[in-house]
């Protein structure tokens, strides 16, 4: 912490804000979070740091949408998370910063690329056929990207999207399924050495501004638009997968 600089802390500070904000507002905005911490912090560290505030995030989103969940959703996507998480755990082991950033930002901007394309060519994920496969295939994602660097928040946005969830049931469903995974990828964290003492202090200073955060998107979200919802979504998405990537 004695390290970061003026700028650093800053950057930090609208990182915590966006985390808050995404989590409760606008979910696509948590990738500018992820970019903004792995650009301050080494990628390792950051995922670690930023682990705890989004679990901070999540019990206020929990508590604003926890009636507006489609829990039939969360069990159908259940297994391909717990198995992409896992993924994530054996990747991190094994690779380095670099590779950790370069790996989601392309994973992410193919999400994007795919969701667009059947959206404009298809109906959605409204049969069950498309429901199978789609939840193995984002859950798969989301859980690698998660447990890799906080990332699956584009990644099971661009599903709920091509899903049509009104405002309320996405972020509802959202909001449940990140404060249990978050929850679930704690132990894994541990074991890796990605949460840490000083990662655990510069949460204890950051916490305050994701907690204001989180009450903005409240505010916000009672007054969003559902076609405008949409767009930041996707669009705070490729903005965080393209700096990933750069």
């Amino acid at each position: 912490m004695a390290d970061l600089t003026w700028f650093a802390w800053v950057l930090l500070g609208l990182a915590a804000l966006i985390v808050g904000l995404s989590k409760t507002a606008v979910p696509g905005a948590g990738t500018v979070a992820v970019a903004i911490f792995a650009a301050v912090l080494p990628a390792k560290q950051s995922t670690g740091a930023l682990l705890l505030l989004l679990i901070v995030a999540d019990l206020f989103a929990v508590a604003m949408y926890r009636r507006h969940a489609n829990w039939g959703v969360l069990l159908r996507l259940a297994p391909a998370v717990v198995a992409g998480v896992l993924l994530g755990v054996v990747f991190l082991a094994v690779a380095d910063d670099a590779w950790v950033k370069r790996t989601i930002g392309v994973i992410l901007l193919a999400v994007i690329a795919i969701t667009l394309l059947r959206r404009r060519f298809a109906s959605g994920v409204g049969s069950d056929g498309p429901h199978r496969v789609a939840a193995a295939t984002y859950g798969t994602l989301g859980g690698f990207t998660t447990m890799v660097a906080n990332a699956a928040g584009p990644v099971m946005s661009m599903y709920f999207v091509a899903a049509r969830f009104p405002v309320k049931e996405f972020l509802g469903t959202a909001a449940w399924f990140f404060a249990i995974v978050n929850l679930f990828k704690v132990p894994f964290s541990i074991g890796l050495g990605i949460i840490t003492v000083p990662g655990l202090l510069l949460d204890a200073v950051l916490v305050p501004l994701v907690v204001a955060g989180a009450l903005i998107g409240r505010w916000i979200a009672d007054r969003l638009d559902q076609r405008v919802f949409e767009r930041l979504v996707i669009g705070f998405t490729v903005v965080g997968a393209v700096y990933l990537l750069v």
